[in-house]
């Protein structure tokens, strides 16, 4: 069998989680990545630095590798199209347009019969001025945004003339909730009717960014059932090779809805290193270069706590762990406020 040498488009904490399982599993990565800086250039094989519309750079890191995935979902479509005419990209680029844009992803998942929140298309001010019925909601950018950026919460029709918003870009208003609790449910599939998927797993945000992962979720086994059941109607729909996280919302009435698909590893499935035999990293490679599929075994109860800016000086300066504790620096150079530095799982 000839060397995998994976190719990994961005070099933040999720492309240096996949750089150690891959190295777990005797396969070489290449890190791509427009930061200079990118931290998952201390766990890879080889760092290459350009922009993702580089055509002469993306072609260098073509030749040099087997089969190509990527980190995060806002990698440019036209990039990842054009990869895949000579090497094979896992998840493929038409998944990626589609859940780059939440209008064309709330579509897909709502013709599944699979239920959303309630959601409008905003293209001008005038727009949300006879929406009072979707507030109190949240206003988001279709396209780009991540852990609360281009996100606009409005409670009511008087707040509308003080937002600072440019209506140059399209939006989606989406109506809040009644929360009661967010899960995530992590799949990885190999192909049709072939997945392995972890325990639903609790999460608690903190100004849009996420704070805390828990399992087990304090949720119904309905709720268990009916959000893995969606998950894998999803994947099977998209075709989709990898790993695949379905973020979700539960009323004060128990009722399900889908918030978000990421068609990647996800931060909420990082307790998966420590509490399962195969993390949700392994699988993913396994999954997208064809290798063994292994059952997944529970093998503790966990929490894990993402450490934001600051919160990372402790740890780095004293770290005095109980047997339990598990501490992750992603090795980012610089901290920054709302920045995720590193994160804490424990085994319970």
């Amino acid at each position: 069998m000839s060397e995998i040498r994976l190719g990994i488009l961005g070099g933040g904490q999720l492309g240096s989680m996949l750089s150690v399982a891959a190295k777990k599993l005797n396969i070489k990565t290449l890190i791509y990545s427009d930061d200079q800086d990118a931290p998952a250039q201390n766990f890879c094989d080889e760092f290459m630095f350009g922009d993702y519309k580089d055509k002469n750079k993306i072609n260098d890191f073509v030749k040099k590798v087997s089969i190509v995935t990527y980190e995060f979902e806002n990698i440019p479509y036209e990039t990842l199209n054009e990869i895949n005419k000579f090497k094979t990209v896992n998840p493929k680029p038409s998944i990626n347009r589609l859940i780059q844009h939440r209008l064309a992803e709330k579509d897909f998942v709502n013709k599944l019969n699979i239920r959303t929140t309630r959601y409008v298309s905003i293209e001008k001010k005038s727009d949300l001025e006879t929406l009072g019925d979707f507030l109190p909601g949240i206003l988001k950018t279709a396209t780009m945004g991540y852990d609360g950026k281009g996100q606009y919460p409005i409670k009511s029709p008087n707040e509308l003339n003080g937002l600072n918003i440019d209506f140059s870009k399209e939006y989606i208003l989406e109506k809040l909730v009644k929360l009661k609790k967010e899960i995530s449910v992590i799949i990885t599939r190999f192909g049709n009717n072939r997945y392995e998927i972890y325990e639903a797993i609790e999460n608690i945000h903190e100004n849009q960014i996420l704070k805390k992962s828990k399992i087990p979720a304090d949720i119904s086994s309905k709720l268990v059932d009916q959000s893995r059941e969606w998950s894998k109607q999803i994947s099977e729909e998209l075709k989709y090779i990898g790993t695949l996280c379905v973020e979700f919302f539960i009323d004060r009435n128990d009722n399900l809805y889908v918030n978000e698909i990421a068609p990647r590893v996800h931060n909420s499935g990082h307790l998966t290193i420590n509490a399962f035999n195969i993390s949700q990293f392994e699988n993913h490679i396994r999954a997208i270069c064809s290798l063994e599929q292994i059952p997944l075994k529970k093998l503790h109860n966990a929490e894990m706590i993402n450490l934001i800016g600051n919160q990372i000086t402790p740890y780095r300066q004293n770290i005095n762990l109980n047997d339990n504790e598990f501490f992750f620096d992603y090795q980012k150079k610089e901290i920054k406020d709302k920045r995720k530095m590193g994160h804490l799982t424990k085994i319970l």
